[in-house]
């Protein structure tokens, strides 16, 4: 699509004129004609997605455009970097040059209007004036009636009832030995979604001790999965007894030996996949069933001679039509009669095809009947190239670049939302929305994606039910991969390696890609010293630690100098890459170090950077770097004690940054912190006793996430606790979520946190409080929905009816508590007991039946 691409032109030349004046002084009348013109670009193509059918010579159009826009961005970003070096040298000769340069720029900015975006622009308002806008196909102000937006999925799955019970009579059968079972059919059938529905069945849940969730996939770390069961049975079962020097698939068959356990292994493609896993399987242990998905009969059929796979069969028109509904209108609602003639005729023309079902409900979503009837013309057409191509094609043009970007992450990959939402960013997918920050904006594009079924929740955050990460199934990462390399022209190039160490596809000598991810050893690829000069993101997510040798770090800058985003979070780096102050375009940059203990003076000349995270194993981490002069930073993130080397003074202020994580105390001044009032979250991490002042912090009047972690660095911190908390009314005014770490405070101070309206999340960790009696009666926390203790020598807990009247979700891991007060329960919605004193079992019991039968 062109019109992400001219918007990011159009954003980044206002950047450019704010930003980098003293570099393009005598440009800047060019630079603001070309401005005009990607303007009048922007508005014929705002114009023309108005049309319900575009024809094929509208694609032509705007990939001239895109072109066209890319062609812009290339020279005008290669000029700045050119510039950015003459002035950097210094001397009297490149001051000379500087100048040179910068009339050069203003003659390729006029060359470019007059050549190359002039042309596109006259061929596209040409092309289109005669033709009229077909609005017939937008909704209509007088409609009396459209479908309300969806619920949250139901228990209830269609057409799975009978294959349900079927499936556990097989879990419930006794055999002589370990028991297979698997579930085979076409992707898209509902494997695993009825996988699931009897992993999590009450029934089940009872009759096995443990239970077992993983997800293989095509391509798989046998190591990590034998790890992965390895860390779900420690979970119910004390494994601290294994021997240090058993191999994993030793350690997995010893655990399952003997015990009534439920095992998933979710998508399996080949049956040596099976046989590798099999391996450290009890073959002997009768009490132990596995529950397989594959596509393959085959795997089914070799994984247990003595029962045929069961086959997943396909809905039947009725069922189809009891989906769809379930779908769009929720188990509650009914179908108005205006659309079940239509719905109907929609239903039977699905296939039978669960998955063809849940993604229409993207497309019929608060649509009329005559949407409906459009998508009912049009449904085999769609079904026979991809269902997914459906949802796509409805999509707001700002939607498509944010879901095709999904495709760059490898198969089955757990993407965290935030590193998502940073991204997005960083690639000029999301743009300013009134009222929103950008963040906010991003998060509501992955919500519509999850709503639409095209991205999987995978895991939330159950302090705030956010969601922490999501994938995409593998037809819909294949769909993304496609549909951005062909017909997206270069939105991002997926490099693999195939079996024979030979790059897929071969590697020209100039790559010509916008955007390139790879999914192995860094170094491999670096050893080419390719040429990217068009390369804008380098993002790498091997799956195995490796670390990069210094001879190839370099290389990184040299190869690819108009970066804008550049993750390679799993390579780590021995020294911190040279020149990285010469990509002058980056917005995203994260890196790991071993031991890395200074971020050098060099990144504040990144002036455009949003994003910096730098993982390393040092305790500290000392910035060089004068951050206040970086406007554009967002996020600054780091697990090590932040030391800003001479920065407490200054006239620079960072307005846009929302994260500064985590900052060491004696830098939490009213000098440094007035530099970012606008932070949003805020961790810090060292001596608070002795270098904090917690007065600064009621300032920052943004502040929602606050983390205080008691570190000395030296001694044990119960050595320099806090002795009290500040006043109630010295926290930030709109403060949510409140993290403690090692403050060992006295149970008393609770009082203090309980006063705080607007906390929603309290995690106490690692001794926070420490004390055998907390007398919570009359504390408050009227707002509190999510509470954590742990590692903490509290004994007896007591409450009052009236506190805590907002608790949804309570985590305990205090092996000495006694009891549970049995008055969270009116308001406990779960109760998540890691660990506890014996004696506090019949209170669990109590709370968790109370729980199950709200």
């Amino acid at each position: 699509m062109a019109d992400p691409a001219v918007t990011f032109l159009l954003g980044n030349l206002k950047q450019l004129m704010e930003y980098y004046a003293d570099l393009i002084l005598g440009a800047e009348n060019e630079l603001e004609k070309l401005e005009k013109e990607l303007d009048s670009l922007k508005a014929f193509l705002k114009d023309a997605a108005k049309m319900s059918k575009k024809a094929e010579f509208f694609k032509v159009t705007e990939n001239q455009i895109r072109e066209a826009v890319y062609s812009a961005e290339d020279t005008i970003d290669s000029c700045l970097i050119q510039l950015a070096a003459e002035k950097a040298a210094g001397n009297t000769l490149s001051c000379t040059i500087f100048s040179t340069k910068r009339v050069s720029l203003a003659e390729e900015v006029k060359s470019l209007r007059e050549n190359i975006i002039k042309p596109a622009c006259d061929l596209a308002w040409k092309t289109f004036a005669n033709l009229r806008i077909d609005d017939r196909s937008r909704k209509s102000a007088e409609d009396t009636w459209t479908v309300a937006k969806a619920p949250n999925r139901e228990d209830d799955i269609v057409g799975f009832r009978d294959q349900e019970e079927v499936l556990i009579g097989y879990l419930m059968e006794k055999k002589d030995e370990l028991d297979v079972i698997t579930i085979v059919g076409m992707p898209g059938l509902g494997k695993t979604t009825l996988a699931s529905k009897i992993f999590n069945n009450e029934g089940i849940k009872c009759v096995f001790d443990h239970h077992i969730w993983i997800e293989v996939s095509q391509h798989f770390s046998l190591n990590n999965l034998f790890q992965r069961i390895l860390d779900a049975i420690a979970k119910t079962k004390d494994i601290s007894n294994l021997s240090h020097i058993q191999t994993l698939d030793a350690k997995v068959r010893n655990c399952l030996e003997g015990v009534k356990f439920l095992l998933v292994l979710d998508d399996i493609w080949s049956i040596k996949a099976w046989n590798d896993i099999q391996c450290a399987l009890p073959k002997k242990n009768n009490l132990g069933k596995v529950l397989i998905t594959s596509r393959e009969n085959k795997v089914g059929m070799h994984a247990n001679v003595n029962r045929k796979p069961h086959m997943l069969r396909m809905l039947t028109e009725d069922e189809s039509w009891e989906l769809l509904q379930l779908e769009v209108f929720g188990k509650q609602k009914r179908c108005p009669p205006e659309f079940q003639h239509i719905g109907k005729y929609i239903a039977a023309r699905c296939g039978g095809l669960p998955l063809n079902l849940v993604v229409l409900k993207g497309i019929l979503l608060n649509e009329n009947v005559e949407a409906w009837k459009k998508v009912a013309e049009n449904v085999r057409q769609y079904f026979k190239s991809d269902v997914v191509l459906l949802s796509y094609m409805a999509m707001p043009k700002e939607l498509r670049d944010c879901f095709l970007y999904l495709g760059i992450f490898p198969e089955d990959y757990e993407v965290p939302a935030k590193t998502l939402f940073r991204l997005w960013m960083a690639e000029g997918f999301i743009h300013h929305k009134e009222g929103q920050s950008l963040e906010e904006t991003a998060e509501e594009n992955l919500d519509e994606l999850i709503n639409m079924n095209l991205v999987k929740v995978v895991k939330i955050h159950r302090s705030t039910r956010k969601v922490k990460t999501c994938r995409v199934h593998d037809v819909i990462r294949h769909f993304c991969i496609t549909k951005a390399a062909i017909e997206e022209q270069n939105l991002f190039k997926e490099i693999k390696v195939t079996k024979g160490q030979v790059f897929d596809p071969p590697l020209p000598d100039k790559l010509k890609y916008r955007r390139l991810c790879i999914h192995f050893h860094l170094a491999k690829f670096l050893s080419e010293k390719k040429e990217g000069l068009g390369v804008r993101s380098f993002l790498c997510f091997y799956r195995e630690a490796c670390t990069l040798d210094p001879n190839h770090i370099s290389s990184i800058t040299e190869s690819f100098k108009l970066l804008r985003v550049l993750d390679v979070m799993s390579t780590k780096f021995t020294i911190f890459p040279t020149k990285v102050n010469k990509l002058i375009h980056l917005r995203y940059i994260t890196l790991s170090f071993e031991d890395l203990d200074v971020v050098p003076k060099s990144i504040s000349e990144l002036r455009f950077l949003q994003t910096l995270i730098v993982n390393t194993t040092k305790r500290t981490l000392k910035i060089e770097a004068n951050i206040w002069n970086m406007s554009q930073l967002r996020h600054l993130v780091t697990k090590a004690s932040i030391i800003l080397v001479g920065q407490r003074e200054g006239n620079g202020a960072c307005e846009n940054l929302q994260t500064l994580s985590r900052l060491s105390p004696e830098y939490c001044t009213n000098a440094v912190l007035q530099k970012a009032r606008n932070l949003k979250k805020l961790g810090i991490r060292g001596p608070l006793e002795t270098k904090l002042d917690p007065k600064t912090l009621e300032k920052l009047d943004h502040l929602e996430n606050l983390k205080l972690l008691n570190d000395l660095f030296s001694g044990a911190a119960s050595e320099n606790a806090l002795h009290r908390l500040p006043h109630h009314g010295s926290f930030p005014k709109r403060l949510k979520k409140l993290t403690l770490s090692a403050t060992y405070l006295d149970w008393e101070d609770m009082s203090t946190l309980g006063k705080i309206e607007t906390l929603q999340v309290l995690k106490l960790k690692e001794n926070a409080f420490h004390g055998i009696f907390w007398k919570a009666v009359g504390c408050g926390f009227s707002c509190l929905e999510f509470l954590l203790i742990e590692s903490t020598d509290l004994v007896d807990w007591e409450i009052s009816d009236n506190d805590f009247r907002s608790l949804t979700c309570l985590v305990l891991n205090c092996e000495k508590l006694s009891e549970v007060p049995l008055d969270l329960a009116q308001s406990l919605r779960e109760l998540d007991i890691q660990r506890v004193a014996e004696s506090a079992a019949e209170s669990v019991r109590k709370i968790k039946e109370i729980i199950q039968w709200k």
